[in-house]
């Protein structure tokens, strides 16, 4: 999240909850794009081992010793990484707004009998 703790703090609650929302969609937004690339990736390791030549143990050694899918193996890594940074950040922000929730008081008005 670029926004600190601080600053979070200071946002009004519909200011929260429009971040709370934007960080939602963006996450659901990066885990369909880590899904897809993960089924890209598994699909072609799938097509990779079949293609390969030799007995079953050959073509997996093939498979897990191509640099290409290596490569596209550490970029859905790093895909999951950020999305769980998201999802810390949404995290945060509903406590938040949790936390602004239970603060406020229950009738809305302040009683003065003295």
């Amino acid at each position: 999240m670029e926004t600190s703790l601080d600053v979070l703090s200071k946002y009004s609650d519909l200011e929260l909850l429009d971040a709370y929302h934007k960080a939602r969609r963006l996450f659901a937004e990066q885990k369909f794009a880590r899904d897809t690339e993960r089924g890209r990736l598994e699909w072609q390791s799938a097509k990779a081992f079949v293609t390969g030549k030799g007995g079953v143990s050959e073509r997996q050694k093939a498979v897990e010793a191509s640099e290409d899918l290596a490569k596209k193996g550490q970029h859905v890594r790093e895909l999951s990484r950020d999305l769980d940074l998201l999802k810390a950040d949404i995290d945060v922000l509903a406590m938040i707004l949790r936390s602004r929730s239970s603060t406020k008081p229950a009738d809305g008005g302040t009683s003065d009998e003295g």
